[in-house]
């Protein structure tokens, strides 16, 4: 009997994932014979274990924070997104033994935006709170749809400017602080900072919601998270939390590894997300 091929997710924490769940039930659909574990790994053990990890013959690792900076730094070659955005969540061993880096954050984030929850995003001013590796992950493809603005703001001010130094050949982009942001409403608000599950809510003026706009927290949690709490108690239009996002960049990975596409419904719907 032939050994399933390995596959995993990497992060720290990673207790909370629901990865295994979603490939678990992409693999029954698709009838294809896999183990997908959990794998928490401090970022100073990172290079160490994850090259380990496919010398043993593993075959893919999706990437979560704090290591998608790390895994572009590792990976042999990396697809053009993954190189634009200078952050991977996609790993894969090909047949010839060279480690691919891919970003399928920012195509998982778009498609939950616009097919799941029918959203337009063209010439729409949109905020994205945060620049780490997941703003890096889906700047181009938010871009690409064509906003009047994208607006990266950051606790950090020079993170958020270089962020957006590096994607402003694509549209209209810039970075600032968070007290920098402004009081004007936006249409789209995305929450990528990494305090998503922490409690704590970043400090922007509550002027930036208005009633017509959407607010998107990349965390994911059954409950509410503290920015999804904070955005309705604003009088947001409505406030959605990243399981459409999770699901589908998983989708995007799992195909990259297999060469068949899940479909996402059965999965969002096994979520209550349907």
């Amino acid at each position: 009997m032939n050994t399933p091929d390995q596959y995993g997710v990497v992060g720290h924490p990673i207790n909370h994932s629901w990865s295994p769940f979603i490939h678990g039930l992409f693999a029954k659909q698709t009838e294809q014979s896999l183990v997908y574990r959990l794998y928490d790994i401090t970022p100073e053990d990172f290079r160490v274990q994850v090259l380990e990890f496919f010398t043993r013959g593993g075959r893919g690792l999706n990437v979560t924070v704090p290591h998608k900076e790390a895994a572009a730094e590792i990976a042999n070659e990396l697809t053009a997104r993954a190189d634009r955005a200078g952050a991977v969540n996609t790993l894969m061993l090909r047949d010839d033994h060279v480690l691919v880096g891919d970003n399928t954050d920012g195509q998982g984030l778009v498609t939950d935006l616009r097919q799941n929850l029918g959203l337009s995003i063209t010439n729409e001013r949109l905020l994205i709170l945060g620049a780490g590796g997941a703003t890096r992950g889906v700047a181009e493809p938010l871009l690409s749809l064509g906003p009047t603005e994208l607006v990266v703001a950051n606790r950090s001010p020079e993170r958020a400017v270089n962020l957006a130094s590096l994607f402003s050949d694509l549209g209209p982009i810039r970075g600032c602080g968070f007290e920098e942001v402004g009081d004007e409403p936006f249409d789209l608000v995305i929450n990528a900072t990494a305090a998503g599950l922490s409690g704590s809510v970043p400090n922007v003026a509550s002027g930036i919601i208005a009633s017509h706009t959407v607010c998107y927290d990349m965390s994911y949690s059954k409950s509410a998270t503290p920015f999804v709490t904070w955005a309705i108690e604003q009088g947001c239009a409505r406030a959605h939390k990243g399981w459409g996002m999770l699901v589908e960049q998983a989708a995007e990975s799992f195909t990259l590894w297999r060469g068949i596409r899940p479909d996402t419904v059965p999965v969002l719907t096994a979520l209550g997300m349907k």
